[in-house]
């Protein structure tokens, strides 16, 4: 369908539109016509995706004048695959409507292990030895040395690619990561560095959050990105981990060996340099006295990360002259990896500002907070500098030396903290020492500042007054939509004590109660007798999930859940959790459903749908607190306080209740679909608690279900899949509730008829 919104013709490639897609549009439209950054809260499964990526496209083909360009980040490659699948068929749609006027370039970017074709490459298992295995074939003096002695094995995709030179382009269309990899075996081009490329000159690219917002990553793929472009992280209720993440370094006992090697390796492959070739060490010494930037003219195979401190905080100076020297700068890093062994030997935990940790480092190691500063440019100098080519084994010195530029560039948003053993396992020491960032605003801040409009977007941003506060910026546009349905298909239910009336809960000092286990296992027995098909089952954490899993075995329970349906568990081991996945889908295939236990903040939880017959019920077990004991966790609730009023206790709220909404929001992907919810505490029925759920939830949330037992939760299952089970109105045309849209109906709306009828 075609329609107008206000200066621009919108093409929608579905014949009929939600209501809340119209309202999302509207809103869309506004932060693009400010030139602002907006946060937008919209159900899941109401297809939120496509109403973004028809309003972009079709305001920019209004606007021919402005070309703006789309980067569209995603969490998961399985998320980025289904994105491209429907801006693929948008594209035909708007084609089909305007000719080739419409055409675009779109494509997935990804790392090597999922774009290389080479099969010598793609043999080895992890991303790292994939990345390091391409650039034993493709640096600029392993191709150098291949030219002078034809034994040297390069790579007949990069070279191939390198011959065409200009002539290598994508032509207009929209290329999933798949479709990249078919088009470069086809021509015999490398699809990695070819997408690469083309990142410059496509209109829309859709790419994992790293490529923005972490700083290693971002300097090489993001850098050349015009200021006109609009940015959307979709899935973002977890922006800010994200963030924190990108700019945190952990160092470990077997970080310190694994550098010891790489310093040892380096200082022989110097040694053998100045026997050899003692002129490439001087050239990089003079490069460096007279203070040139090494990024800027290295062939993209070399430039294989970039400094992970952000942009405008690097030094535009030159290099220290403690360090110009290869031989002196090892010795630097030798003095550091000493100090930093003799840090981790602790029997206490320790907490330091990046300041006082780098006056110890100046006044027990000798190195300055500049050095400091200049490690990671001056390693990735001198690997250049030694033509090193396998980097998976290096990973160690460069970790070292991330943690050394960061520490020597931030003195506020960070701490090190140094904990002699996991408080979990005490009686293991496994030392460690951590930079932890504690300000999200500072990675993403640089993206905020540099692209016109970012939209941050997900199912469950609730309560969304706290991203502005978290992320340091202000929205011209904050929205939160509710879901228009025909028919109440979501049921909500907040399960407080057990049929004993014994409340449950999983607090601490509750949680090991036999009581309540054996309540929540009573209420996953009697739900699986009447509820048909799959049922998801959410715990707080992998190790409460592991001995309640054990009491219900040894009690019995589980065999007799058992009898109804088949149960199956998520690890922390991917395959294995993939493979238990199929399972469960082909179990619900066969009609009889399936049980599946997962984790809040697991996989599971953050990117898998149970649509339809997968996910009739979802029962969260307990309020999803992250370990609140933990160090890291602390000091950065400690910041937050500090630096931007945010109370303890809202945060971890906030954090527990979107996790929560994440992960009971997976069981509900369409209107047509139907599911129950079952918050199985009774620290949901608190208002303060239960009010932070996104609105969508919240306004099927009944009273009468706020405090339930089980036999009551039961029979409000019974009732409501009765319901369900009759034939409805699609459109809701005999309601009185539109949810479906044509095109007549806009019509009418837009010119005010139908306004009151829709919100």
């Amino acid at each position: 369908m075609k329609f107008q919104i206000e200066d621009v013709t919108v093409y929608f490639p579905y014949d009929n539109i939600y209501p809340e897609q119209y309202a999302y549009m509207l809103e869309l439209k506004r932060a693009l016509d400010a030139k602002g950054h907006c946060l937008l809260e919209m159900p899941t499964g109401t297809g939120k995706t496509i109403a973004l990526l028809s309003l972009i496209t079709s305001y920019v083909l209004s606007k021919p004048h402005a070309p703006l360009k789309l980067l569209y980040c995603t969490r998961t490659v399985h998320e980025m695959e289904k994105t491209l699948a429907e801006l693929k068929l948008l594209h035909e749609y708007q084609i089909r409507h305007l000719g080739p006027a419409a055409k675009i370039l779109a494509l997935g970017l990804s790392s090597r292990k999922n774009l290389c074709v080479n099969p010598r490459v793609l043999a080895a298992e992890n991303r790292d030895s994939v990345d390091a295995g391409c650039r034993k074939l493709t640096a600029s003096w392993v191709r150098a040395l291949a030219a002078e002695n034809p034994s040297v094995r390069t790579c007949e995709f990069f070279e191939q690619y390198e011959r065409a030179g200009s002539a290598a382009v994508l032509p207009p269309g929209v290329y999933t990561l798949q479709d990249l990899r078919i088009f470069g075996k086809e021509k015999g081009w490398c699809p990695y560095y070819l997408a690469r490329h083309m990142v410059q000159f496509a209109n829309v690219v859709v790419y994992s959050y790293q490529y923005l917002l972490d700083p290693k990553v971002a300097g090489i793929i993001s850098k050349e990105m015009q200021k006109e472009s609009v940015v959307v992280f979709d899935e973002a209720h977890n922006i800010d981990n994200v963030c924190i993440e990108a700019l945190s370094v952990s160092v470990r006992r077997q970080t310190i060996e694994g550098a010891r090697r790489n310093l040892h390796r380096m200082s022989q492959e110097i040694d053998k340099f100045k026997a050899t070739d003692a002129g490439r060490l001087r050239a990089e010494y003079n490069r460096l006295v007279e203070g040139l930037a090494l990024r800027g003219d290295l062939p993209a195979t070399d430039a294989w990360l970039a400094n992970p401190a952000l942009p405008d905080d690097i030094l535009k100076e030159a290099v220290p002259g403690n360090i110009r020297r290869a031989e002196h700068f090892l010795q630097v890093l030798r003095r550091l990896v000493q100090y930093l062994e003799g840090r981790l030997d602790t029997e206490n935990v320790e907490k330091e500002g990046p300041v006082a940790f780098v006056t110890s480092i100046l006044n027990h190691a000798g190195i300055d907070q500049k050095t400091l500063k200049f490690c990671f440019d001056r390693l990735h100098s001198l690997m250049m500098t030694l033509e090193i080519t396998d980097t998976d084994e290096f990973l160690h010195i460069q970790t070292i030396c991330d943690f050394a530029t960061l520490v020597g560039t931030y003195a506020r948003g960070f701490s090190i903290i140094i904990e002699p053993f996991d408080e979990r396992m005490p009686h293991i020491p496994d030392p460690v020492l951590q930079l932890c960032c504690h300000d999200a605003s500072l990675a993403i801040r640089p993206v905020f500042e540099r692209f016109q409009s970012v939209v941050i977007t997900s199912g469950t941003l609730s309560p969304i007054d706290l991203y502005p506060r978290l992320l340091n910026f202000n929205p011209v546009v904050s929205r939160s939509f509710t879901m228009s349905l025909t028919r109440d298909c979501i049921c909500p239910m907040v399960l407080t004590r057990g049929s004993d009336q014994l409340p449950v809960s999983t607090k601490f000092d509750m949680r090991s109660d036999l009581g309540v286990v054996r309540n929540y296992g009573r209420l996953l027995l009697e739900m699986a007798s009447v509820v048909p098909d799959g049922i998801v089952c959410f715990f707080v954490s992998y190790s409460y999930m592991d001995g309640i899993v054990n009491t219900w075995n040894e009690t019995g329970i589980l065999k007799e859940i058992m009898q109804h349906k088949l149960v199956f568990i998520e690890t922390q081991d991917v395959v294995e959790t993939t493979l238990a996945l199929d399972n469960y889908r082909k179990a619900c295939d066969c009609g009889r459903g399936a049980i599946f236990f997962s984790v809040a903040r697991g996989k599971v939880a953050e990117g898998i749908d149970f649509d339809r017959h997968y996910g009739r019920l979802v029962i969260m077990f307990g309020v999803p607190f992250q370990y609140t004991l933990s160090k890291i966790l602390l000091a950065r609730l400690e910041y937050l306080r500090d630096t931007f009023q945010i109370k303890e206790g809202d945060f971890l709220t906030f954090d527990a209740l979107r996790q929560a909404a994440q992960c009971v929001g997976r069981v509900i992907r369409s209107k047509a679909d139907y599911g129950m919810m079952i918050f199985a505490d009774k620290r949901y029925s608190r208002h303060d608690k239960r009010s932070k759920l996104p609105s969508w939830i919240l306004s099927h949330l009944h009273d009468a279900h706020l405090n339930l037992s089980t036999d009551m939760a039961l029979h409000t299952a019974r009732e409501f899949l009765r319901k369900m089970a009759q034939p409805y109105d699609k459109t809701g045309g005999s309601t009185g509730r539109k949810t479906l849209l044509s095109q007549e109906d806009l019509e009418k709306m837009v010119e005010g008829s139908l306004v009151d009828s829709l919100f």
